[in-house]
């Protein structure tokens, strides 16, 4: 027997679009959308990744296909585009998270990896943006496009000059979409994470021993001496936002950055709230679970368990 459907309502007979699924941000606010009553498309550049995800989907009641292509490229945008239409008849959100991320230093800039990261981040967003809007007029309902950027696309993050370019124009280029699609009642808003807990369990070396590639690097440790609510934002935080951003709540919003910082943009810029706290990522890291789509790691071993046990009986 099919698992019941878990729909709390705010996106009901809605079809959302996510370029970029895996099982941390992507995949976090699929499942987000997806209990609030959306169908799914999910797209990912690797085909296992959609697969897994709308998997996971199915298997709580939520409507879900999987899709691939290269999103950085138009002939993968317009036939997977195609394929959700072919098959929903309509896409009414669409969040993206396409693109992936170099490090390099300023002075020994790998053009490889700033012309990659260009392509995806930014080349990708226009992509997605055309062709999901282009669907978007024809069915004449309006829509809301998202794009993930990061604070990095705001200011200057040393070691990273790269993602940095490639968001800040992104962030730019999703306001004056913003500004040309309003006239079709399409809305374009983006979410602006700082540093995401997720990043703890997936490149441990890299953030936690502070500056490992240089001293332009910073640390996790860095990041949350810096926030004033004392912790890192998670991929539910995002997953909030954009259900906010997709639904008629924000139906007056069109051109709008939501900071996803604990306050850290708007904090005096001398003053480390951490040493006035005392938070650190070892305490972080004590307290921490591992999420998939959203739910604690633990608790998903739990379900095969318990469902395994009901299989044999």
């Amino acid at each position: 027997m099919a698992p019941a459907k878990v729909a709390w309502g705010r996106l009901d007979e809605r079809v959302a679009m996510v370029f970029g699924v895996s099982p941390n941000i992507g995949g976090t606010c699929a499942h987000w959308l997806g209990r609030q009553g959306a169908r799914l498309a999910l797209c990912d550049v690797r085909r296992e990744t959609a697969e897994e995800a709308a998997d996971f989907m199915r298997g709580r009641g939520i409507e879900a296909i999987a899709l691939s292509g290269d999103y950085s490229e138009e002939d993968g945008v317009v036939q997977t585009v195609g394929s959700a239409i072919s098959h929903y008849g309509q896409i009414d959100i669409m969040l993206n998270l396409v693109g992936n991320q170099y490090r390099d230093d300023v002075l020994d800039f790998n053009l490889h990896d700033w012309n990659y990261q260009l392509k995806g981040y930014l080349t990708g967003g226009m992509l997605t943006t055309k062709h999901v809007a282009r669907a978007m007029r024809e069915k004449g309902a309006g829509g809301s496009i998202i794009h993930i950027i990061s604070d990095a696309g705001h200011q200057g993050e040393p070691g990273n000059a790269g993602y940095s370019a490639a968001k800040a124009g992104l962030l730019n280029y999703a306001r004056a979409a913003a500004m040309e699609l309003a006239r079709f009642r399409i809305r374009v808003n983006t979410v602006s994470p700082t540093f995401v807990d997720h990043l703890l369990w997936t490149y441990p070396v890299e953030f936690l021993n502070p500056r490992t590639h240089g001293p332009a690097n910073l640390s996790a440790d860095d990041f949350i001496q810096g926030i004033p609510l004392g912790r890192f934002c998670s991929a539910i935080d995002i997953a909030n936002a954009v259900v906010f951003l997709a639904s008629d709540a924000s139906s007056f919003l069109t051109g709008v950055d939501i900071p996803l910082d604990g306050g850290a943009r708007h904090k005096y810029w001398p003053w480390t709230p951490g040493k006035w706290s005392g938070v650190s990522t070892e305490q972080y890291l004590a307290e921490m679970k591992v999420h998939k789509y959203g739910i604690p790691v633990d608790e998903l071993e739990a379900d095969k368990i318990s469902k395994s046990g009901r299989d044999r009986g």
